[in-house]
C-alpha cells in the first residue's frame, strides 16, 4: 500500500510540469503582444504631427496599458514558474531583483496590475467621455471600484494571513 501511495504522490508532484506548457505559451503571447506594441508604437510615431493633444494623451496610454499588460505576464510566468515548478538556479539567472512572490503576494501584484490597467482605461474613457453615455460610464466607473476593493481586501488578508504564521 505505501508504494501506491508513494507512486501517486510522485506522479501528482511530476504533474506540475505540465505547467510549463502554459508559461511557454504566456512566453509566445508575450512575443505576440511586443508585436502589436511595435505596430502601435510605429503608427503613434506616424501621427506624431497629426494628433492633437488630447488624442495623444490617449495614444500614450494605449501603450502604457501595453507596457502593464506585457509587465504582469512576466510577472504571472516568472512567479508562478518559481512557486509551482522548480526554482530558479542562483548562479544561471540572477533574479534577484525580481524579489521573492508568493502565491499571495503574487495575487496582490496581480490585483494591482489590473487595477492600474483598469484606472487607464477608466481615464481614456474619461478623456472620450463624449463618445459614453452616462450609463455605461457610470457602469465601468462602479467595476473600476470593485477591482480596487478587491485588491485592498486582498492585501489586508494577506496582512491578516503574516501575521498569523
Amino acid at each position: 500500500m505505501k508504494t501506491l501511495e508513494l507512486f501517486l504522490e510522485r506522479t501528482i508532484l511530476a504533474g506540475r510540469w505540465l505547467l510549463v506548457v502554459f508559461y511557454i505559451g504566456l512566453g509566445v503571447a508575450l512575443a505576440i503582444y511586443a508585436v502589436s506594441f511595435v505596430a502601435k508604437l510605429a503608427k503613434v510615431a506616424g501621427s506624431v504631427f497629426v494628433l492633437g493633444d488630447a488624442d495623444m494623451i490617449l495614444a500614450m496610454l494605449a501603450l502604457i496599458d501595453s507596457a502593464l499588460v506585457a509587465s504582469l505576464i512576466v510577472m504571472v510566468m516568472i512567479a508562478s514558474y518559481e512557486n509551482f515548478v522548480s526554482r530558479f538556479d542562483e548562479g544561471e539567472s540572477d533574479i534577484s531583483w525580481l524579489g521573492k512572490l508568493n502565491a499571495g503576494s503574487l495575487k496582490i501584484k496581480v490585483a494591482s496590475s489590473i487595477v492600474a490597467i483598469s484606472s487607464i482605461h477608466l481615464l481614456q474613457v474619461f478623456l472620450n467621455a463624449q463618445q459614453y453615455d452616462d450609463t455605461k460610464i457610470m457602469w465601468m466607473t462602479v467595476i473600476h471600484i470593485v477591482f480596487v476593493v478587491s485588491a485592498l481586501l486582498l492585501g489586508y488578508l494577506e496582512l491578516v494571513m503574516s501575521k498569523l504564521k
